[in-house]
């Protein structure tokens, strides 16, 4: 399967909208033959596969029950309980196809882990190109990254008819 039908079918789980236009998606497929919405998208999967798989080993999360969270729209990508306690973590996975890159929160990842604090986390693979690893980030907005806001002009087009 090529990029271009590979992305078609990932964008149909996803819900993406064809209509809508992005200048800096459009900058990047110009630039880089392929959209910048395909490479995140296909990056973002395979960082949520990476976090299934390693999730078993990893010592912060030990004892946790994992619930896959990426349809429901809350802001997180996995959820994380125990058994005996109501209480859960939040973990939003993103991927980097490099040892560095930017990160980018939604407004409402950005919403969810400012009302979840100490419980949201934010699990960053990196190196996709050659060897992965990962970096887990507790409470992202009190740490070390420095998260500015940006805001961007979308424009939707759309064709209406009257039956």
């Amino acid at each position: 399967m090529d990029i271009e039908l590979f992305t078609g079918l990932v964008k149909s789980f996803v819900g993406y909208d064809e209509n809508v236009l992005s200048e800096k998606d459009a900058k990047e497929e110009r630039d880089e033959g392929t959209s910048g919405f395909a490479k995140r998208l296909i990056t973002g999967l395979a960082a949520e596969h990476y976090f299934e798989s390693v999730l078993p080993g990893l010592p912060e999360f030990y004892n946790f029950e994992l619930e896959n969270t990426t349809r429901l729209g809350c802001g997180y990508d996995f959820r994380l309980h125990t058994a005996k306690d109501d209480k859960y973590l939040a973990v939003e996975v993103k991927g980097l196809r490099g040892l560095t890159g930017g990160l980018s929160l939604t407004p409402k990842e950005y919403e969810a882990a400012t009302a979840m604090r100490n419980r949201f986390y934010l699990f960053v693979v990196k190196n996709f190109q050659k060897s992965p690893f990962h970096e887990i980030i507790p409470d992202p907005l009190s740490s070390k990254l420095e998260f500015t806001r940006s805001e961007r002009k979308v424009i939707q087009v759309s064709w209406l008819a009257s039956i």
